[in-house]
């Protein structure tokens, strides 16, 4: 198994006074910090994603913008790959299903934003492209959404896609979880 962790859109945007602030971005940052360290320190590989918005109507990420750059808490080193995409789904119109089979990768460890959004997209997409995932659930955020009229917390949007994607997609687990088993 070699296995690559995926930091997926965590951007300024997302954080408090951002353009589209998430319910536990900054619990979320800190669980995907704990897994960047154990990933550089055991010299694993590593993948940036950053979303830039190129919709005309887009509201963040615009490009060139504070809030479309990588978080502090896990800014990338210089020496580490970013993957820019404009859409969702990580691998649409991007280099990165090329990158992780050049290097052999055959487990995504997945954490970031949103949760209902591009870790979703992302998840599924690498599943079918025959990737094994790891989804951090407590690595990932989102936020609160309307449906028919019906406000859904973030917390019960959060969870309801963590269980959709727990059974075939991925496997759902914590952080602390996962750095036990790396030892």
């Amino acid at each position: 198994m070699k296995n690559c962790l995926l930091l997926v859109d965590i951007q300024n945007d997302y954080f408090p006074n951002g353009k589209m602030e998430l319910a536990g971005i900054k619990n979320a940052a800190c669980n995907a910090r704990l897994l960047l360290r154990k990933f550089r320190k055991e010299t694993l590989p590593l993948i940036h994603i950053q979303h830039v918005s190129l919709h005309p109507e887009a509201t963040f990420f615009l490009p060139g913008s504070y809030g479309a750059d990588i978080n502090e808490a896990v800014a990338p080193l210089q020496e580490e790959k970013v993957v820019k995409k404009h859409y969702p789904n990580s691998f649409r119109d991007t280099d990165l299903f090329e990158t992780l089979q050049k290097n052999e990768i055959d487990t995504l460890t997945i954490c970031g934003a949103m949760s209902h959004m591009c870790i979703d997209a992302t998840t599924r997409a690498a599943f079918d492209l025959g990737f094994s995932c790891i989804v951090v659930e407590d690595g990932c955020a989102t936020r609160d959404l309307l449906f028919q009229d019906k406000p859904i917390k973030a917390d019960k949007v959060h969870a309801s896609f963590m269980a959709a994607l727990s059974a075939p997609y991925a496997e759902v687990i914590s952080t602390q979880s996962i750095l036990e088993r790396m030892g």
